[in-house]
């Protein structure tokens, strides 16, 4: 656990689940997306993904608690590539309005990184202010993305 003033930071993996509470961290997730989000139980689905044990998945939650609440969580895959697509993909990233702008994003992406084996993608709309904060922290935009949908 690392704490940030009177936010404290812990990292769920497939291995380290004691004291995640799921439903607590899907319910923040889907609130706080915003217009960025997805259905709920679609981050289920990433969630449950992150902290599977099975063969080629796996990942991390990481949590932002203040005052025993949560206040900023991030869900990150690992891909099961590497080379020509990143180790990883950092799929949710979301700060309660209450502390943006206080650092509690930028240390959920740094924790992440720092703890991260391999190379991090992540995909953001252009008209996200978060990305301003990716940019600064190293991440850059090589393709622009196109898909089929079914």
């Amino acid at each position: 656990m690392a704490e940030n003033n009177s936010v404290h930071y812990d990292i769920y993996t497939p291995t380290n689940q004691q004291g995640l509470n799921r439903d607590e961290v899907l319910d923040f997730l889907f609130h706080h997306l915003d217009q960025y989000g997805d259905a709920r139980e679609d981050i289920a689905k990433c969630m449950d993904y992150a902290l599977s044990e099975a063969a080629g998945k796996g990942g991390a939650v990481l949590v932002a608690r203040e005052n025993d609440l949560v206040v900023g969580a991030l869900i990150l895959n690992n891909t099961g590539m590497s080379g020509y697509i990143p180790e990883n993909i950092l799929v949710y990233v979301a700060v309660h309005n209450s502390q943006r702008g206080k650092g509690v994003g930028k240390k959920l992406v740094q924790l992440a990184t720092e703890n991260t084996e391999g190379s991090i993608a992540l995909h953001v709309e252009p008209d996200n202010p978060a990305r301003h904060l990716y940019e600064k922290m190293g991440f850059t935009n090589k393709y622009l993305e196109y898909r089929l949908i079914r």
